[in-house]
């Protein structure tokens, strides 16, 4: 069908396109400049649009693991010449598009140009760019020879124990938009997103390099994945049925004389890091004293006390979950087998929610949630189940339970610690705005309402029935298995809000001048 047999083997012209756009011409043609730019040009767009979208799902599934259900979006321009996209499938940025408009567009709407010297460079060559500073969102980005600026956000989750991690991921994500770009399509392996999907142990492994790079004065001999490798083998052993306990810290060979130790190993007998078994069992040796294990990432070299002045990455094991230090600075905590973002603490916001709503003086209100807070926490560090009905009314509601002769001031510590222990008691406890406890044992029931969650057992369909007929009243319920539930007015109130996915696979960048309305 084709005159001219030498222009078919160009590898950069879409046949099917161009016989489309001539389906109705049955006359042989050849192809010209203009018929195959536009082809090239759109081929080069989806190929980004493809890779921007594995990506960006690829960050968001990851981190939904790593912290919770997360949005992520991405801010990106190729060239300084080409127009500057947003793709934002789940709205994250919506809300700051004053600040967005500010940065990138001048009073002209024109695009602020931030060249840079970069175009030899490698791809891994990438100067880092100032961060937006959008409240309640994390983000990072970068200058690279293939990608001219990119920017990628996700928010910042009120419980997150450090955002240092997460900022690694970002800072990973501009490394393989920089790298898939430079490759094009050609060499484009398409492991991207699922790299970044799984990339929690390499986040933080990441983050603990950086730190180790600040402080060390030369190379260093602790290597770090077999020690990230140790640390979850070790919580997930038990001893005598029981999780392990205590804190296992890892030092530089090099810094072993500046350590305080009480007792230490004779070398021919130091316990090897990777006999999980063995090392369990030594951390019995620290279960209930201020003192910690020391090894340098290959053996156990004894037991120290005091504070370790030297760079160190510690593991503090607290059962079923534990956290991991740098310096004494939480960056995560890890359970079952992986590395996460999770306080393992009620934060609590609801409760903080809900009595703003109150005509309280200020001064009451935040006693009130000390007092909650430290129940609830008193419940969680111990495992046990609880609920804790804060009432509001004057007079306050009675409710079947064991009533006290004079009620517990649970301002004063030594009663606030007495009613932590009697919230083991079945039943819950009654706290009244006074700041006192009246009763605990307490039975909650009412009528059936809408809205019942029978898998969640008892205690917790109770409070919502209770909260329906009981105005002014407000239950917390902690399960053993530590979930902590927010009631008020028969609903549970939550702090997270429900993930939307895209509705399809290919997630479409916009240009930004569009999402913001910009003419």
């Amino acid at each position: 069908m084709w005159k001219n047999k030498s222009f078919v083997r160009s590898p950069t012209i879409c046949y099917s396109e161009l016989l489309e756009k001539r389906l109705a011409d049955q006359h042989y043609y050849y192809p010209t400049l203009s018929d195959i730019i536009p082809v090239m040009i759109k081929n080069d767009n989806n190929f980004i649009e493809k890779l921007v979208s594995e990506i960006l799902t690829g960050i968001r599934d990851g981190l939904s693991k790593f912290s919770g259900p997360s949005s992520v979006a991405v801010i990106y321009q190729l060239s300084a010449e080409d127009e500057i996209y947003i793709c934002d499938p789940q709205s994250l940025l919506r809300g700051h598009e004053s600040k967005i408009s500010a940065t990138f567009f001048n009073d002209d709407t024109g695009p602020f140009i931030i060249q840079h010297q970069l175009v030899n460079k490698p791809y891994s060559h990438i100067d880092p760019v100032e961060n937006l500073m959008l409240d309640g969102i994390i983000s990072y980005g970068g200058h690279s020879a293939p990608v001219f600026y990119q920017m990628w956000f996700t928010e910042h989750h009120p419980e997150l124990l450090a955002t240092s991690p997460t900022e690694r991921w970002l800072e990973h994500a501009v490394l393989r938009f920089s790298h898939d770009a430079a490759n094009a399509e050609d060499l484009y392996t398409g492991i991207s997103g699922r790299f970044l999907r799984e990339y929690g142990a390499y986040a933080v492994h990441d983050q603990i390099r950086n730190e180790q790079n600040r402080w060390r004065k030369g190379i260093s001999e602790l290597d770090i994945y077999p020690i990230l490798n140790a640390v979850l083998g070790i919580s997930r052993t038990r001893e005598e049925q029981q999780s392990p306990h205590g804190e296992l810290v890892f030092i530089d060979p090099t810094n072993v004389g500046s350590v305080d130790f009480l007792a230490r190993f004779r070398r021919s007998e130091q316990p090897l890091l990777d006999n999980f078994k063995h090392v369990r069992k030594l951390l019995l040796s620290v279960h209930n004293f201020h003192y910690k294990l020391v090894s340098d990432g290959i053996h156990i070299l004894g037991v120290a006390r005091g504070r370790i002045e030297c760079f160190n990455i510690s593991a503090d094991f607290w059962g079923l979950f534990g956290f991991l230090k740098i310096n004494g600075q939480t960056i995560c905590s890890f359970s079952d087998g992986a590395y996460s973002s999770q306080a393992h603490q009620a934060k609590l916001f609801e409760v903080e929610e809900v009595l703003l709503d109150y005509q309280i003086d200020s001064t009451i209100r935040n006693s009130l949630f000390h007092i909650v807070s430290s129940i609830v926490h008193y419940a969680e560090t111990e495992y046990f189940g609880c609920a804790i009905v804060l009432d509001m009314n004057t007079p306050l509601t009675l409710i079947a339970g064991q009533n006290l002769e004079q009620p517990l001031d649970l301002e004063r510590s030594n009663m606030l610690d007495l009613a932590c222990d009697l919230a083991r008691v079945d039943g819950a406890l009654q706290v009244g705005v006074d700041r006192q406890l009246h009763r605990f044992a307490c039975l909650l029931d009412g009528p059936s309402i809408a809205g019942e969650d029978r898998s969640r057992g008892a205690r917790y369909n109770s409070a919502l029935r209770f909260t329906a007929q009981h105005d002014q009243t407000m239950i917390v319920v902690v399960s053993s298995d530590r979930p902590v539930s927010v009631i008020h007015d028969g609903i549970e109130h939550s702090g997270t809000c429900a993930l939307h996915l895209a509705d399809s696979n290919i997630i479409e960048p916009q240009v930004l001048r569009q999402w913001l309305d910009i003419v």
